[in-house]
């Protein structure tokens, strides 16, 4: 099979160090360590243009179908009861007025290159991190191929929609949770490319943002002021850990300022979503093809370890358990736990990964490919030496060369 991919050669040491530096100070990268090794890669994944084509047209339909979706949800509460959603979330679906408009829409599907060709593991539809490593690290690595372009920069894309929908002078509320400097990083990134298109930023936690007659405004000692849009960079199923219920709603409905993205996308981010294809009208062709069976954990009448095993709303990587991959002891605690809830996780068919091989062993790429408003933003790739892209991975930079040519 015709790998759609290749590794790129390293960097030299001393080009390395400056990569990383400016990626630091530039892009506000600020965690490149992980225990003892880098979280970025030296090295560039190459993919040919018309590859890199067909990822974008293959998002741009996944990402058309999930809105239709998800609008769709909206309207059916007998189904959403189905998605694993935490019970004070379900009971504000119960509830819901009008839904928050959304601006600047953005999601992200996660593409690995399997033996039967693209297969997508999930989607990132509620808060999609990556924007610093697609955009400004993968511009700093770009200079040193030759011959090399780059995908579309996603966060230069973001910040030019939200202006576009929002006129000039602008001021955006960065929702984040404030005590992880991870997100705060992504933040205070998007803040500085938001500023080059004319917008104002404050950067806040959620527990800073009043709601007057569905108006958003930050209100705190570090500023006061009335928000125009808000970037939420705060997951979903977290809102209801804030201390009164008017604080968190108006992320869901009620709201008559924009949110990117509104807390309804976290019908569509739950891992549980494929459980109620067969009962949506929405055409789902694309999703059909590109994501493996999924089914409820209850139902599988053989051993758990035919499958791939994950909570309908984990993220990056965790308490995914994959048999030979994940260890025993973690495996079957992950088993165990699915078959004690089955309702919160689901069981996917495994699909056979294509590795790559080094000089170092061989590595396991995925790409994450953006879209904001339904049109193809740019990437952010992890890479591992196993087939399970956890917080182990590092980060790597995709450049598209020629179709047959190398860098």
């Amino acid at each position: 099979m015709n790998v759609p991919y290749q590794l790129g050669k390293p960097l030299s040491d001393a080009t390395w160090q400056t990569v990383k530096f400016r990626t630091v100070f530039e892009y506000c990268k600020w965690d490149i360590q992980s225990e003892d090794h880098c979280v970025l890669a030296e090295f560039p994944l190459l993919i040919a243009g018309s590859r890199w084509q067909e990822l974008g047209t293959l998002a741009e339909g996944l990402s058309r179908e999930l809105a239709d979706a998800e609008r769709e949800l909206l309207q059916r509460r007998d189904l959403q009861a189905k998605l694993g959603l935490p019970e004070a979330l379900r009971e504000e679906f119960g509830r819901l007025g009008g839904p928050t408009p959304g601006i600047a829409r953005v999601m992200r599907f996660d593409f690995h290159f399997t033996d039967e060709g693209w297969r997508i593991s999930e989607v990132n539809a509620d808060v999609p991190g990556g924007f610093i490593e697609a955009s400004g690290f993968t511009q700093l690595m770009a200079a040193h191929y030759p011959g090399t372009t780059t995908p579309p920069d996603p966060a230069g894309i973001y910040a030019r929609t939200l202006a576009a929908g929002l006129g000039p002078d602008a001021v955006v509320g960065l929702v984040h949770a404030t005590a992880y400097s991870d997100d705060r990083q992504v933040m205070q990134f998007l803040g500085k490319r938001m500023l080059e298109h004319g917008l104002r930023t404050i950067l806040s936690s959620p527990d800073h943002i009043r709601w007057d007659e569905g108006r958003a405004s930050v209100s705190s000692s570090f500023a006061k002021n009335r928000l125009d849009a808000i970037v939420r960079f705060f997951p979903a199923e977290w809102l209801p850990t804030l201390r009164a219920r008017s604080q968190w709603t108006p992320f869901f409905a009620g709201s008559r300022t924009p949110v990117s993205n509104p807390a309804s996308a976290v019908l569509v981010q739950s891992k549980r979503f494929p459980l109620v294809w067969d009962s949506l009208s929405t055409d789902l062709r694309t999703w059909r093809v590109l994501l493996p069976e999924t089914v409820c954990p209850s139902i599988v009448e053989k051993d758990l370890r035919d499958w791939v095993v994950k909570p309908a709303l984990g993220r990056v990587g965790e308490d995914i358990a994959i048999s030979g991959v994940t260890s025993e002891r973690k495996l079957q605690l992950i088993h165990k736990a699915a078959q004690r809830r089955p309702s919160h996780w689901v069981a996917q068919r495994r699909f056979a990964a294509i590795p790559l091989p080094d000089g170092n062993g061989s590595y396991y790429p995925s790409i994450g490919v953006f879209t904001v408003d339904g049109t193809v933003a740019g990437a952010y790739a992890r890479i591992g030496h196993k087939p399970l892209i956890d917080d182990e991975a590092q980060d790597i930079a995709v450049l598209i060369v020629g179709d047959g040519g190398n860098a």
